[in-house]
């Protein structure tokens, strides 16, 4: 018989804090947790945490100074205890924010067998937040100097948001700035207090505000060795720099030296504060990320921390064991099609999403990430897929360079519609096309109504093209205009790097300065560019320092060059006011008329193109260089587009309207064109050689 008399209590009951006293750990220094990886702010300590399985035993060693030789403490990490799978972990009461650590690993050094173990080399934990100021001499030994090694920040912070989050801006509301952190602002003309860093660039969001963009795309910001180049420059001697950054050694931790505050740290507030300051005027954050290569180069490469800490696991090698497969260009590849390696990037994703609110990624060369261990290319590949499919990513603006340094090509077809992609092909149709090659009309006109021939056979719509003439790699827009060839000597590369074929023309003169006319066509050119990318269908990015003629003197591979080739001179705003004031108007003329924008394909009714005689263009001839469309924006009217890419003036007939007129909005042949009004329909209108113009009717 049951009976429902309540349970007596037990004779010997303990009290809970004595029961946790008795029997729970508290002393200084603990086996730890193996997750999550790095170093983890805990109430009374820190615990650190990493992966690697060929090792045999790790040292976890902490430092005063960036530059010292010898550790203040050492922790040696007994495999019996504190290793959980393929993970080294150690919970340590009383670690102050600030405090740098690295770490030596011993295990198998068979170069053969992919495996590089030297427990001389102090190594960088790949999961660092933040990442000291790099010694001078970082680069120059191989081994068993600590003082010449980075170390990691253990730097947890409760950041006050105040309620920031992610923009969320939809696609077809977007106009992408790409810059460089330090070079936006690091020239004197630059105007702000702090030169060079994240404060500084802050400094200029009033500029942005004005200009009209909508989201800055910054180019790498994942902390990277500046003084890693073996190059000088030939004229003055000079040792070059790694400026551009696309050679991370950390994948999570903020630039350093962006920093205006201090490097112990500092950096990821200030970083922060960037983005807040950003969210607050309305402009998203996008980083320009780099997952699919390292700094630590190829088999005669410094080890730095992946390398040292598993190399068969982090990279792909060739079948010697030795060698690594290098589909990137710079001496070494990512494993990406490593589970360990997979759910790496994805948590670096999330960190920069969650913990330091960007609202999307550019990722280089993301063609790499769809290749196997093998090198051999997925048709569906994983990681991408869990990329666009994460659950805390959903909402993450996600943008593809679609190809690699090793011939693989996916425009058009990237993974899914999560995807939106650079379009490389709008790049060199419109350069082709403004520079009066033959047979590119069909191929112009393509591109202006967002790519249909590239994207809708993968069922990807026109939000999905990212529209750019130029962009980091390759011209500016004014030297796109003013050189011929690519002028790369002072690269130390014997003017071999950087593309060869680059679709530009100097219209008589190489370089500046030019005379009068030459100057006028010039300055005609670069508003064409920008009217094309204006008036795209798709999400246009310009380069930053385009819409004031930046120029870099004919180098189309700066990467190394921190200095006045790349920095920003802005008292170009001043010289150039008028290809500002236009880029200004025509960002405005582009949020003015939505239909320029729909994340949709044009359907037949809404678009329709025109020689300029008003009969139907002839797609296949090779000559004709002229056409004309014209937009139905519903309610709004509609607008007439002429293109005239050819060397004369030409006439083109009007559309008929009936009673109604065309107003004229744009004119890239004048620096302020005359409101012309109720131009009649039927009638001729005269476009200069190599000109665009934009009539509207309400």
């Amino acid at each position: 018989m049951e009976s429902n008399a309540a349970p007596s209590p037990a004779v010997n009951q303990r009290p809970l804090a004595k029961y946790v006293a008795d029997v729970c750990r508290h002393d200084p220094i603990r086996v730890g947790f193996p997750l999550p990886f790095g170093a983890s702010a805990y109430k009374d300590g820190v615990n650190f945490a990493l992966f690697s399985r060929h090792a045999t035993c790790v040292w976890l060693e902490f430092f005063a100074q960036p530059d010292d030789a010898a550790p203040t403490r050492v922790f040696c990490l007994d495999p019996l205890y504190h290793r959980t799978g393929d993970v080294w972990h150690i919970f340590i009461q009383g670690v102050p924010a600030g405090q740098l650590y690295g770490y030596r690993i011993d295990g198998p050094h068979l170069p053969e067998q992919g495996h590089r173990f030297n427990s001389a080399n102090l190594l960088l934990d790949p999961d660092a937040l933040a990442v000291s100021l790099w010694p001078v001499n970082a680069i120059s030994s191989h081994e068993g100097n600590a003082a010449n090694r980075p170390k990691a920040i253990f730097m947890p912070d409760e950041f006050r948001w105040n309620g920031d989050r992610p923009l969320r801006r939809e696609w077809s509301k977007m106009i992408i700035y790409e810059t460089h952190v330090r070079g936006a602002t690091i020239h004197p003309s630059s105007g702000v207090r702090h030169p060079g860093t994240y404060r500084g660039l802050t400094e200029k969001i009033p500029y942005l505000q004005e200009l009209g963009i909508t989201a800055v795309e910054l180019m790498p910001v994942q902390e990277f060795h500046e003084t890693a180049s073996r190059f000088s420059n030939p004229r003055t001697g000079q040792s070059l720099t790694n400026y551009w950054g696309y050679d991370p050694i950390a994948f999570l931790a903020p630039k350093g030296s962006y920093s205006s505050s201090g490097m112990m740290g500092q950096q990821k507030l200030e970083f922060k504060e960037m983005v807040q300051a950003f969210h607050q005027a309305g402009i998203e954050v996008i980083l320009d990320v780099v997952f699919t290569h390292t700094g630590e180069g190829d088999e005669n490469g410094e080890t730095l921390s992946l390398r040292g800490i598993d190399n068969s696991i982090f990279y792909m090698l060739e079948g010697d064991g030795i060698r690594y497969k290098n589909y990137t260009g710079t001496g070494n590849t990512i494993n990406a099609s490593h589970p360990v390696v997979r759910d790496y990037i994805l948590s670096a994703l999330r960190y920069w999403v969650l913990e330091l609110h960007v609202d999307g990624f550019r990722f280089d060369l993301a063609s790499v990430l769809g290749r196997t261990n093998t090198g051999a290319l997925l048709r569906d590949p994983s990681l991408l897929e869990r990329i666009a499919e994460d659950p805390i990513l959903r909402e993450t603006k996600l943008i593809a360079e679609a190809w690699d340094a090793a011939g693989a090509y996916d425009v058009g077809s990237f993974s899914t519609r999560r995807w939106a992609e650079w379009n490389g092909c709008f790049r060199d149709n419109v350069r082709r096309f403004w520079r009066g090659d033959d047979g590119m009309m069909g191929a112009f006109a393509s591109r202006l109504c967002g790519s249909a021939d590239i994207y809708a056979r993968s069922g990807k719509g026109p939000e999905c093209s990212i529209n750019f003439v130029t962009c980091h790699d390759g011209f500016t827009l004014n030297d796109l205009v003013s050189y011929n060839a690519r002028h790369n000597e002072e690269n130390g590369e014997s003017a071999r790097d950087g593309m060869a074929d680059n679709l530009s023309a100097n219209y008589g003169v190489e370089g500046e300065p030019a005379e009068p006319a030459i100057e006028n066509l010039r300055n005609r050119q670069i508003k064409n560019f920008i009217l094309t990318v204006m008036v795209s269908r798709g999400v246009p990015m310009i380069l930053g320092g385009d819409e004031f003629r930046r120029t870099q003197r004919g180098n189309n591979n700066a990467y190394c060059q921190d200095n006045e080739t790349s920095w920003y001179d802005w008292s170009y705003c001043k010289s150039h006011r008028d290809i500002l004031q236009f880029t200004k108007q025509m960002i405005a003329f582009r949020k003015a008329w939505p239909v320029l924008a729909e994340s949709r394909f044009y359907a037949d009714s809404e678009i329709r193109w025109f020689s300029s005689d008003g009969g139907s263009p002839d797609w296949n001839s090779p000559w004709q260089k002229a056409l004309a469309c014209q937009i139905h924006a519903g309610e709004q009217g509609a607008l007439y587009l002429m293109f005239n890419a050819s060397p004369n003036e030409v006439l083109f007939l009007l559309p008929d309207l009936g009673p109604a007129g065309w107003k004229l909005e744009i004119n890239t042949n004048s620096d302020s064109p005359s409101p012309l009004e109720n131009l009649p329909s039927e009638s001729h209108f005269s476009v200069p050689a190599q000109s665009g113009i934009i009539l509207s009717a309400t």
